[in-house]
């Protein structure tokens, strides 16, 4: 289905590219500075994540409205394995980091402790852009007037909203987030 934008979506849809760009900086270069070999495979994940959401800026700004519903289907089932998995192994390195704390500090421990201190500064880093970027769609869905591209659209920003918890639960479950 083609589209004609107008000048304030196309503006819109640049910015949302520039931010699905930095993510993907972000994500590759985090994913290659975490300690946590379970870290990294998140950031990698949802750097591919990104990527497909920037091919699908450049698709809407090339006039073209891709279907997302097959993705979407294909990707939730894919993304909640990936949760369940990620948080059982959350649960275990908790388990994990709790023994290390009861037991007597050691060099091995303190090295340690500084990956998880880096580890939670790119969580807490990744966090705030998945926050940011999300309000941005969240901007741009109310700007545009076609009601499949609004679609498009908010499917990327429910993604974005789901990488964002992704991180959360990391964060929460390695004792990186704090509710109290």
């Amino acid at each position: 289905m083609a589209i004609n934008l107008t000048q304030k979506e196309r503006m819109l849809l640049e910015d949302q590219k520039s931010h699905e760009q930095v993510c993907i900086q972000k994500y590759q270069s985090y994913a290659s500075q975490a300690q946590d070999p379970q870290l990294k495979q998140l950031f990698t994940s949802f750097a591919q994540a990104e990527q497909q959401h920037l091919s699908t800026v450049n698709q809407l700004l090339s006039g073209q409205v891709p279907n997302v519903q097959q993705k979407q289907q294909g990707q939730q089932g894919q993304q909640g394995q990936q949760q369940n998995q990620q948080g059982q192994q959350g649960q275990q390195q908790q388990q994990k980091q709790q023994g290390m704390q009861s037991a007597t500090a050691s060099a091995g421990a303190t090295s340690q402790s500084a990956g998880s201190q880096k580890d939670a500064e790119l969580c807490n880093d990744m966090l705030m852009t998945e926050k940011y970027v999300s309000s941005a769609y969240d901007t741009a869905i109310f700007e545009f007037a076609d009601p499949s591209v609004r679609q498009v659209l908010n499917h990327i920003q429910k993604e974005e909203q789901e990488h964002g918890e992704g991180i959360f639960q990391y964060m929460h479950s390695n004792g990186m987030y704090n509710l109290k």
